[in-house]
């Protein structure tokens, strides 16, 4: 539970949420497969169905300023363009179509953010930001307009420009910084004026300072939930040691979902939110 008394009201759905079940399920980009793309309100619908309770989205800034929910890099995949899709304007991002699985176009445009928060907005779901902390400056006070600061965890690198924005603006989203050297979570924790709820970690295999017990119970005590990733990106980036979807779809849940639950997590990032829920459910009878 995330007990900062200074924002009691902002936290509780987070708190909540974190007291119904053994650990909450954060889906990757919305649940996609065939014509339901990532990044968007289906997807997002998909991934509701399946047990999420935190829906990850990545955010985009046009070169004129509108917000979309979109990873760039992904350009070629999803849109047929080389271009960054952060140098396009938004009469251009709205002219395109994506491309399915299997790489023919549909009929579905990039969403605007706008529409996604609208539509999600009392629905009970948290909506992890990612990707977005370069446009801080004028996408918090987009975000003010919906309020919706209960549903909304901000995430980002462990820097000051990025610390500093949180810690002046007036609306205190609730926040939790990527970590990856153990010197930043004591960076983080000088921020006095920043709603800290909880921590991502990663860890590139077991001898990783952030896979030993004692960081993490260190991190529990002061109250702030523990992020980890089961996601696989590709075979170079490793999130957490290895135990991830991968494994535990291949070899089962106890070889990867397990390992991270053993650890002490709060929250499991996926990409199979069903069977992540499946086995949440099992875990939850032999609690009860």
């Amino acid at each position: 539970m995330i007990r900062n008394k200074n924002y009691n009201d902002t936290n509780k759905l987070l708190n909540e949420k974190l007291g119904l079940e053994p650990f909450l399920i954060a889906v990757h980009r919305g649940s996609s497969m065939g014509n339901i793309i990532e990044n968007t309100l289906p997807a997002f619908y998909a991934a509701m169905q399946s047990g999420a309770d935190i829906l990850e989205i990545d955010v985009v800034r046009s070169s004129d300023g509108k917000f979309y929910l979109f990873h760039d890099g992904n350009e070629r995949r999803l849109l047929g363009q080389e271009k960054n899709i952060r140098e396009m304007d938004s009469a251009f991002i709205e002219s395109l179509n994506y491309r399915n699985n299997i790489g023919d176009v549909v009929n579905y445009k990039v969403e605007k953010m706008e529409n996604a928060l609208t539509a999600l907005k009392g629905t009970g779901m948290l909506l992890n930001l990612d990707r977005s902390w370069d446009d801080w400056n004028t996408l918090l006070p987009f975000l003010d307009q919906f309020d919706m600061a209960d549903q909304i965890i901000l995430k980002s690198p462990v820097n000051q420009s990025c610390l500093s924005i949180l810690e002046q603006h007036p609306v205190k989203y609730p926040y939790m910084p990527i970590i990856k050297k153990l010197d930043e979570i004591d960076e983080v924790l000088s921020y006095q004026d920043i709603n800290l709820t909880g921590m991502e970690l990663i860890a590139k295999d077991r001898d990783s300072v952030f896979f030993q017990d004692d960081i993490i119970r260190g991190i529990k005590e002061r109250e702030l939930f523990i992020w980890l990733n089961a996601i696989v990106l590709n075979h170079k980036d490793v999130l957490y040691a290895k135990y991830d979807d991968d494994q535990s779809i291949i070899k089962g849940p106890a070889y990867g979902w397990g390992k991270l639950v053993e650890k002490g997590c709060d929250i499991i990032q996926t990409d199979w939110p069903s069977l992540l829920d499946n086995y949440r459910q099992e875990i939850s009878k032999k609690n009860d």
